[in-house]
């Protein structure tokens, strides 16, 4: 490989500067001499291997192996060292590429409710409920948008009656823990 193959520009940002560099811009963000990426994979791809393959901005096809039986968790980082960018004018010395791994997983109801206990056999055993001594109370959990909040702010909570800010000069919470 030679420094001719890498834009000239790319090459001369100073280190430690984050820059999108080259044709894939999509792909590579560069940080100093180390490239970063995001790739989507699928469940099946996380527990059981995969392999998948790129185009480096030299032009050269990169396959990427990662082995059955090791698990790739949702956001995790692994590396490729020396796939990176090259130094400049020491194109021999080449930086890391760092792979995150944004693991994609089935739209629910995808499976056979009847193929669930076959799926939960192959998979590692749930841990076991404690036995709950006392008064208990069921809740479901529901679907959740962050990119519109949480909504707290708009209620009005039980323990925040009006007569209590009207007649309250101090701005600190409404509830106060417990002395005992």
């Amino acid at each position: 490989m030679t420094e001719a193959l890498w834009s000239e520009s790319v090459l001369q940002k100073p280190a430690g500067q984050s820059q999108e560099v080259g044709h894939n811009c999509k792909v590579f963000q560069r940080d100093g001499n180390d490239l970063h990426m995001t790739y989507k994979i699928g469940l099946v791809e996380a527990l059981c291997g995969f392999q998948f393959t790129f185009k480096h901005l030299d032009g050269r096809q990169i396959v990427v192996k990662y082995p059955p039986g090791k698990v790739i968790e949702p956001g995790c980082v692994r590396v490729v060292r020396g796939e990176g960018m090259p130094q400049y004018r020491n194109p021999f010395e080449k930086g890391d590429l760092y792979i995150k791994f944004d693991v994609q997983f089935p739209e629910n109801n995808w499976i056979n409710p009847d193929k669930l206990s076959e799926l939960e056999d192959l998979l590692p055993s749930r841990p076991e409920v404690p036995n709950i001594i006392g008064e208990t109370e069921e809740v479901e959990l529901q679907e959740f948008d962050s990119t519109r909040g949480s909504g707290g702010g708009q209620r009005r909570e039980a323990y925040n009656d009006s007569s209590d800010e009207e007649s309250s000069s101090h701005h600190g919470p409404g509830v106060q823990c417990a002395h005992q």
